[in-house]
């Protein structure tokens, strides 16, 4: 299982600055995926890892030999893009043992890794189907047991599920994953979809405008980012500007639209009496209520309410004009506010994200560009 390293990588096309000095590394048997808006770099990088893209500046190392120089076929990886490339004159069987084939295996000595690739894979049946007969995601399953079959213990993935249905989509992702984890690979899987990055990767990183945001576990990034763009882009946030008005050690005492609201702060060195800060809370943690709440209760006007299946969506409105969004499970609530209602929200302190306000302001620190 190798070990990966990207020092200082920087590439650019044009006036475009791809990568801009990323730092990275890969553990042995990790599945880490890359994740960031259009244009972040994160495609240009996992080319890079590959080989595909040469780099300006910075090194690739592979269990610490320099591969920067080296062609893709020789770094010993496997790769998938998004487009599914199968030979279309080839049946199942043939194109999952092209890469033994083209390496000089005999047909015997390919029969059995291939065989095993096609049962781990649940192709048993496909086998003498070709691409034009086959589904979207038996297509996807067929490119990534060619990728493996010839023995490469590094996986790359290219938005691999990019181009398949949602509910194909879904399933295969954790086949993936069970697969990369019982070969002991390790895995580079970048991806839009972050609900995909989340449910399957041991590590995500967030890239934005050629850089690395933040690394981290999808459980931090999601329930503790360090960053106020990773919680931006990593699900769905609510994010409001407040004033600190007292500080104990970690303990805040927030001004947040004419309410008072507690919030606790692990950031070093903490934050100063006075100080502008940004709150931010994810909306299935907000509790919403048709009476004011024991503790950070803030009053608010339901502009919009949606029923969507296990939960009730609502977007309210503060006393400041700022717009939240509100999800509440369907059992154990109140009756279901409508448009123009009174309502009062309740911000748990366990929840609450405090930032600082950006000096670049909200909107730039929140852009996708």
């Amino acid at each position: 299982m190798p070990e990966i390293r990207a020092s200082g990588i920087r590439k650019q096309y044009g006036d475009v600055v791809a990568l801009n000095g990323v730092d990275l590394t890969i553990h042995d048997g990790e599945y880490l995926s890359i994740v960031g808006p259009s244009g972040c770099g994160k495609t240009s990088l996992i080319k890079s890892i590959a080989g595909v893209v040469h780099p300006d500046a910075g090194e690739i190392f592979i269990d610490e030999k320099n591969v920067t120089s080296l062609p893709i076929e020789d770094r010993g990886i496997g790769y998938v893009f998004q487009e599914i490339a199968l030979f279309p004159h080839m049946n199942v069987y043939d194109n999952v043992s092209y890469g033994l084939m083209i390496r000089g295996s005999s047909p015997p000595e390919r029969e059995g890794p291939v065989e095993e690739m096609l049962h781990m894979m649940n192709l048993d049946d496909y086998v003498a189907l070709y691409p034009k007969e086959l589904s979207g995601g038996a297509k996807q399953k067929t490119a990534i047991s060619r990728a493996l079959t010839s023995g490469s213990t590094l996986l790359l993935l290219d938005e691999p599920l990019g181009a398949l249905d949602l509910k194909v989509r879904t399933v295969l992702r954790y086949e993936l994953r069970r697969l990369v984890k019982d070969l002991g690979l390790t895995a580079i899987h970048v991806t839009h979809d972050q609900e995909e990055a989340l449910s399957i990767s041991d590590r995500i990183v967030v890239m934005k405008a050629g850089k690395i945001v933040e690394v981290g576990t999808p459980e931090q990034l999601y329930m503790k980012p360090r960053e106020l763009f990773t919680a931006k882009f990593l699900g769905e946030a609510n994010f409001i500007g407040g004033e600190v008005t007292k500080v104990e050690d970690s303990d805040l005492t927030l001004n947040v639209d004419n309410s008072e609201i507690l919030a606790r702060c692990d950031l070093l060195p903490s934050f100063g009496a006075n100080e502008a800060c940004v709150l931010a809370i994810r909306p299935e943690f907000i509790g919403i209520y048709r009476k004011p709440q024991e503790e950070n209760s803030i009053r608010c006007e339901v502009a919009e309410a949606s029923f969507v299946g296990d939960s009730m969506r609502y977007t309210v409105k503060l006393g400041n004009g700022a717009s939240l969004l509100v999800k509440m499970p369907i059992s154990g609530f109140e009756p279901s506010l409508e448009i123009g209602d009174e309502a009062y929200l309740s911000l748990p302190i366990e929840n609450l994200l405090v930032f600082r306000a950006p000096e670049e302001g909200m909107e730039k620190a929140l852009s996708l560009e």
